[in-house]
């Protein structure tokens, strides 16, 4: 069997998550070391105060087993979602892994494949879209950032809550990504595969753009299971950890 390519998302890590912990431990001792390159994308940990909570029990314990796949020789490659944008370079070198701009395009296993949080791909979510230029505008994350660590970290929880709030009010499928957005991030990187998360709705989409057969494969939260999309030369499959 050919070496794949791993993508994982949402996994929404914390310590009062411990089973789901547990898997995401055993996944990077396991599949994770046996993989061509493991790509994370985004959502990594339920939120993210700034790089300098790195000395937080759990961050630390997350980063070292981060680093345990790159010193087996697999790159980790890691692009920020929507609860940990405030990732940085120091988190980066603690955790062993190459930080991705948002979208990114990669060669997997000879296919051009475009790389995504998700987020922006929701874009009938209007209220969304201009929060999340707000909070990724450089003068929003330095004011934050400078910020104690404890009063980023209240303010991170409102907005969780908030955020929850907003969830029931709002019309499901605003929350989900825009078929027009997904057919000009395809048209305008010229490619015929995305991979995304955020939307929490694994599956496997295919489309036709201009002719040309597309697929879209959305990775799985993992709330209640664990999961992740491994791609090779005879394709991607979507595999389930429990």
């Amino acid at each position: 069997m050919a070496v794949a390519t791993l993508f994982i998302s949402d996994l929404h890590l914390c310590p009062s998550r411990p089973r789901i912990n547990r898997l995401f431990l055993d996944f990077l001792a396991g599949p994770a070391r046996q993989a061509e390159a493991l790509h994370i994308l985004g959502d990594l940990f339920e939120y993210w105060a700034g790089d300098d909570d790195l000395d937080d029990p759990f961050n630390a314990g997350i980063c070292a087993a981060l680093r345990g796949p790159s010193e087996a020789g697999v790159p980790v490659f890691f692009m920020a979602g929507n609860r940990d944008f405030l990732t940085g370079e120091a988190f980066a070198r603690s955790a062993g892994l190459t930080l991705l701009p948002d979208p990114t395009l990669v060669e997997v296993a000879g296919t051009t494949t475009l790389l995504m949080h998700g987020d922006t791909l929701c874009t009938d979510d209007a209220a969304y879209q201009v929060f999340r230029e707000e909070v990724r505008s450089m003068d929003w994350r330095q004011a934050f950032l400078a910020l104690p660590l404890d009063r980023r970290k209240a303010q991170i929880e409102s907005l969780r809550r908030e955020s929850e709030v907003q969830k029931r009010i709002k019309p499901a499928e605003i929350m989900d990504v825009n078929p027009a957005a997904v057919l000009q991030a395809l048209t305008l990187h010229q490619c015929n595969r995305l991979i995304h998360g955020h939307t929490h709705r694994p599956a496997h989409h295919s489309l036709v753009i201009d002719g040309h057969p597309c697929e879209r494969w959305v990775l799985p939260d993992w709330y209640e299971t664990g999961g992740y999309l491994a791609c090779d030369e005879s394709g991607c499959r979507l595999m389930t950890l429990a």
